[in-house]
């Protein structure tokens, strides 16, 4: 059975086509990056398959089902997780609050849960992807977390919910350098445990590093894929860049 396959999935806004006839695979346990320049409907792309828009035609098959069209919050039960390009924190939390919310949700009660205390577990999650346990980082409210953290925290928010599947969107956008270099590493760890990941990333030489596979978006169709290898030697995605160097 075939883990996830997107089947000439399709979306229009106003007789604007985002979306154009877009068909891909993912194979269980390892990285698809997409990307193309803005506008050539990546996000609408992760949209459509994660519940937050619906489809006009095409399939979004998940371990043999049809999830297309379904809502956000069964899509998330069924095991896919995402963050957002703006991250979206419970501001008013505490940082390690901010899990205690997901780690009460029907698909972790339904897996089996996570053993333990719940801010416990919190914090575990936390310290596995960088926040310093015995600072006092983890306890501040997410309002004044510098961007890093909160990028993070969006990370651990989708780990807590035990998603199987996990699309990040534009994980690396804002990050410094150095912040890039220590969040790939946690990313690479998801899927040596068995997670299945789409990212949705602007940061080329940085996703090329790490992701197994490349489909390349541009004005809503799909243009090129690929391994990273023989994506960065094709014409049109050079002519669709335009300037970008890959």
């Amino acid at each position: 059975m075939e883990y996830l396959k997107i089947e000439n999935l399709r979306k229009t806004f106003g007789g604007v086509v985002a979306v154009d006839n877009v068909s891909f695979d993912v194979e269980q346990g390892t990285l698809l990056g997409i990307i193309g320049p803005n506008g050539s409907g990546k996000t609408t792309t992760v949209n459509l398959i994660t519940g937050f828009l619906k489809p006009d035609s095409g399939k979004v098959l998940f371990k043999g089902r049809d999830i297309a069209g379904l809502r956000a919050s069964k899509i998330t039960n069924l095991g896919i997780g995402r963050t957002f390009q703006m991250v979206k924190p419970f501001y008013r939390l505490p940082a390690f609050k901010n899990l205690v919310v997901p780690l009460f949700s029907p698909r972790v009660k339904r897996m089996g849960g996570h053993y333990g205390e719940k801010d416990t577990l919190a914090l575990d999650i936390l310290e596995d992807i960088g926040f310093e346990r015995d600072s006092a980082v983890p306890y501040k409210p997410a309002s004044i977390l510098p961007h890093g953290y909160l990028k993070r925290l969006e990370m651990a928010r989708v780990i807590a919910l035990q998603s199987e599947l996990i699309v990040f969107d534009e994980l690396y956008s804002g990050l410094t350098l150095a912040e890039v270099a220590s969040i790939s590493p946690m990313i690479e760890k998801l899927i040596e445990t068995g997670k299945t990941i789409i990212m949705v990333e602007h940061r080329l030489k940085e996703l090329f590093k790490i992701a197994h596979k490349i489909v390349v978006l541009d004005q809503g169709k799909k243009i090129a894929e690929g391994s990273p290898r023989e994506i960065m030697k094709q014409p049109s995605v050079k002519k669709a860049y335009l300037g970008v160097e890959l």
